[in-house]
């Protein structure tokens, strides 16, 4: 069984909180190996470290997630910055933008995520990637600031977008919305990009796959992710998980 990294799989969401164990014996047993948890919000950043802590083969990211921008106060960029350099992290993440979502104030999006940005480069860490209808402005960021390495996570965008990232050293993260047959321009990009830029996730317990439609994603579905990909390359299945797991190694620093 081929091993793999979920390199986008949000594993301390309450979602799990019943069943957590069992979840994680899932995935292990599909061969997913390692999961990047990133965070979202300050408020879950010592729970985090504390589950990954306990729990071979969890990687913590912490950042600000765009789309909790209530939850969160300008000191918190602060704390992040030292908890950060403090703490045993793979990188600085959820951070992004996202103006898909009515009423989250634009501004202060930018605001939290050029700075999240900034500290990544300050401290020489990745940046886990949210960009929902943002994907030019996120792009543009990255140029702006430079010297940054990461990976636009569930990426949506098109190979021009795509190659703007790849050229600049970002990867993107393939998960299920690349398992519905009606994802054309997502399945044609995976088809043929360069294999260096490739990571697979879930975004559990987001995200379901074109098979389980309405259900609570996990991270043990990786599998059914990487099937398609493998199918959608022409390449084996060991070959895919192989590249798209040095990949994640090589960005986390695992």
């Amino acid at each position: 069984m081929p091993l793999l990294i979920d390199s986008h799989s949000h594993f301390d969401a309450p979602e799990f909180n019943v069943d957590r164990d069992a979840v994680l014996a899932r995935a292990r047993a599909a061969g997913v190996t390692r999961q990047i948890v990133p965070a979202i919000a300050a408020s879950g950043w010592h729970a985090l470290r504390d589950l990954c802590t306990s729990c071979s083969g969890l990687h913590p990211a912490y950042g600000l997630h765009p789309m909790y921008l209530a939850e969160h106060r300008p000191v918190h960029l602060d704390e992040l910055a030292a908890f950060a350099a403090r703490e045993r992290t793979v990188a600085i993440g959820e951070c992004g933008l996202d103006f898909h979502v009515e009423g989250l104030d634009a501004e202060a999006q930018r605001m939290y995520f050029v700075r999240q940005l900034e500290i990544a480069r300050e401290i020489d860490l990745p940046v886990i990637l949210h960009a929902r209808r943002a994907l030019d402005e996120v792009t543009a960021a990255l140029r702006r600031i430079g010297g940054l390495r990461g990976v636009v996570h569930s990426f949506s965008g098109s190979i021009e977008q795509a190659q703007q990232l790849w050229k600049l050293g970002i990867c993107i993260g393939i998960g299920g919305p690349v398992t519905y047959d009606r994802a054309s321009r997502l399945r044609g990009i995976v088809a043929t990009m360069p294999a260096e830029f490739l990571l697979l996730e879930t975004d559990s317990p987001d995200q379901p796959l074109s098979t389980h439609r309405g259900m609570r994603n996990e991270p043990a579905r990786l599998l059914e992710v990487l099937t398609t990909v493998a199918a959608l390359r022409g390449e084996s299945e060991d070959v895919v998980a192989a590249t798209t797991s040095r990949n994640a190694e090589r960005l986390f620093g695992l």
